[in-house]
């Protein structure tokens, strides 16, 4: 496809890395040289220097015979006017990154005219809450609406899959439950009947939520956190509050700026706001970090929210949740033994890549949903089966598939199924596959 990319920061960057991987031909433009120069080194794009917004700067560019155009700068408003200019002049879809709540809200759906509009803020607070519900998980992404979930856990001395051969697992447990991704140390497995789990092992599991409840229990995971300490008073968090409000808990945000503090506290209820600086360890301390059940880091900038994480860290807090967009800087969260990490880039670049590959393949399987995780060295992908799939009707223990590939749920007629070797993929149904190290647009592709 030609896409054409308004806006070289952080997301520009990573889509244009990530589209141009994937065989697109890929234009960025930005009205920042240095900026722009960067994207077209790293990235290997071509460039156009202007406004995004301009016409003469979207013709020059070649929008009249792009496929998509994507409008990802800081501010909403340029987004949507670059979307309008680009279909004006003939472009064939356009997708904006919105993020305030009032126009995400004012402009849901296509009224604008826009193929789509992607709320990264939206989407990573209910990631955070999530998470923050089964706060002894490292993240929990629904499919299928919540039919079947996937989660991801580390496994204790005191764990239930210590040492446990995953074929052994029904038998042992009477939970009906999938091992899907296991990563020890730096290598990643999509594991057999025969792999054997080990302490410390990160390991994904898919199950439906009858399954995935009496998991947690077994597990001792089911109590959610009850008092939270967020720094940062952003977007993020005001999604954020409007979910946690719904799960009973004691919030506490502490946010640098007046104007934010001020705000946020007129546009939530039962949450205390305080105006300070959040990074202030002694401050963070007088507002009872240590008594806290979770401790969530939304600052601004990736380095302030990696301080304050390695700081409640060393005061014992459980759960430490923490945003950061530079992926260098995950080892240093992990190997201090902070997990749950989160990332509006990678958010917003696997929405949009979904999208795109949807549209690449009309006439296939269509992907539904897009989770890369793993810093991007495995994809958990839902698609819609339709009759090109070459395996329809077949079960899947007489279907050879490649060695890093696995069906891991199905959705038929509203039922969840976790499946085993003797169900089959059938015209209709949802399937949700996993593939290590590899991109996968259509469903054939699992397929050897």
């Amino acid at each position: 496809m030609n896409i054409i990319i308004i806006g070289a920061g952080s997301v520009g960057r990573e889509l244009a890395h990530r589209l141009s991987g994937e065989g697109h031909s890929i234009i960025v433009i930005d009205n920042d040289r240095k900026t722009l120069e960067l994207a077209i080194e790293s990235c290997d794009v071509k460039g156009v220097y202007g406004n995004g917004a301009s016409s003469e700067i979207q013709t020059e560019a070649g929008v009249a015979n792009a496929d998509l155009l994507i409008s990802c700068t800081s501010k909403d408003e340029v987004n949507i006017l670059c979307g309008l200019v680009g279909k004006k002049l003939g472009v064939k879809d356009t997708i904006a990154r919105v993020r305030n709540p009032e126009y995400f809200s004012l402009f849901i759906g296509r009224e604008l005219g826009l193929s789509e509009m992607v709320n990264p803020e939206y989407e990573v607070a209910k990631e955070i809450s999530r998470m923050l519900k089964y706060p002894k998980t490292i993240k929990i992404e629904p499919f299928f609406d919540g039919k079947i979930n996937l989660i991801e856990i580390k496994i204790s001395k005191d764990s239930p899959l210590a040492d446990i051969l995953l074929k052994n697992i029904y038998a042992k447990l009477g939970i009906k439950l999938l091992v899907c991704i296991v990563r020890r140390g730096e290598e990643i497995y999509i594991p057999s009947g025969n792999f054997q789990l080990l302490i410390d092992d990160k390991i994904f599991i898919t199950a439906d939520e009858t399954n995935l409840l009496s998991f947690l229990k077994l597990s001792k995971m089911m109590k959610p956190a009850r008092k939270i300490l967020v720094v940062g008073g952003g977007r993020i968090t005001f999604y954020l509050l409007k979910e946690l409000v719904k799960l009973r808990m004691h919030i506490k945000v502490i946010e640098i700026s007046e104007e934010k503090s001020q705000a946020l506290d007129e546009q939530t209820h039962g949450v205390e706001v305080i105006n300070g600086d959040g990074t202030n360890h002694d401050l963070l301390i007088e507002e009872g970090l240590e008594t806290m059940d979770a401790f969530v880091a939304l600052a601004g900038r990736d380095e302030q929210n990696i301080l304050v994480s390695l700081f409640a860290n060393t005061r014992g807090i459980n759960k430490i949740i923490t945003k950061i967009d530079d992926v260098s800087y995950m080892k240093l969260l992990e190997s201090s033994g902070i997990e749950s990490i989160i990332s509006t880039k990678a958010t917003t670049a696997n929405e949009i890549i979904r999208y795109v590959r949807e549209k690449e393949n009309s006439f296939g399987s269509s992907i539904k949903k897009l989770y890369r995780s793993l810093n991007n060295r495995a994809e958990i992908v839902e698609f819609l089966a339709t009759s090109s799939f070459k395996a329809i009707s077949v079960p899947l223990s007489a279907v050879s598939t490649r060695h890093n590939a696995l069906v891991v749920g199905i959705l038929r007629n509203g039922n969840a199924i976790t499946p085993c070797g003797t169900d089959t993929i059938e015209i209709g149904d949802n399937v949700i596959v996993v593939v290590a190290d590899e991109v996968v647009d259509d469903l054939n592709d699992i397929l050897e």
